[in-house]
């Protein structure tokens, strides 16, 4: 994708992954929309990379409502990369007792209900798009984890909020292909969720496509309407099982 000139979003862009990913867009031409609950410093990066701050709690609908608008007012938003994020560790049975239901619940929200909030109002954003000349509308990218394969001692909330991330990456791909929209995902410490081109998941959902007809065909069931080739093949299979009957 041509980033320059673009807009994107960066969730948690005030410090950590999200400033680095932030800086680098912006050193890269695109205007970057700082999405985070730390005011100060994310205003005073805004600021420095020539973008905009919106404070907000990626989990809660109307402050993402709001970084998309801001965006969108800018220009053409074309890309989301979600690195909110917060990583409490707790075991399950502790010196204190029971695993907080409030830090687990926290932490799915944020990392997990959040990435998918920011997610599903941006693509809706970008989906509007006028196509770029690779047909592309836009690209959708969230921050998993090694714990979401491998998790450590006290990281039960963390390695489910971002295990969630890796089980929605996919569908949400195939979901926005149509679109000419990207998902993917990168675990740090570990490697890239193999979902990220829009291309590539409109090829899967092309091949699964066949390769239900061509087994289904096999075993001689009837073929959709409209297929007069797969109609022809069903009606020899058919015939060919009352010749063995006979």
């Amino acid at each position: 994708m041509e980033i320059k000139g673009k807009v994107f979003i960066v969730t948690g862009g005030a410090s950590g992954l999200g400033e680095g990913t932030a800086r680098m867009l912006a050193a890269n031409g695109a205007t970057v929309v700082i999405a985070d609950m730390q005011v100060e410093k994310g205003e005073a990066i805004a600021r420095e990379i020539g973008g905009a701050f919106v404070q907000c709690d990626v989990s809660q609908e109307a402050d993402g409502q709001a970084v998309v608008a801001r965006a969108v007012a800018l220009g053409k938003l074309m890309g989301l990369v979600n690195c909110a994020g917060i990583a409490p560790a707790e075991k399950t049975v502790g010196k204190s007792g029971a695993h907080s239901l409030g830090v687990f619940t926290k932490t799915v929200m944020v990392n997990l209900v959040g990435s998918f909030n920011m997610i599903r109002l941006a693509a809706d954003a970008m989906c509007k798009n006028e196509p770029e000349s690779t047909g592309e509308r836009g690209v959708l990218i969230s921050t998993a984890s090694v714990a979401a394969y491998d998790g450590q001692i006290g990281q039960a909330a963390y390695s489910a909020s971002k295990g969630g991330i890796v089980g929605m990456t996919l569908p949400i791909a195939r979901d926005l292909a149509r679109n000419g929209q990207g998902s993917a995902a990168v675990a740090g410490g570990k490697r890239s969720i193999p979902v990220a081109s829009w291309k590539a998941a409109r090829l899967r959902q092309t091949r699964a496509a066949h390769h239900r007809k061509r087994d289904a065909q096999r075993r001689g069931h009837p073929p959709r309407r409209g297929d007069p080739a797969g109609a022809a093949l069903s009606a020899a299979a058919a015939g060919q099982r009352r010749a063995r009957a006979l």
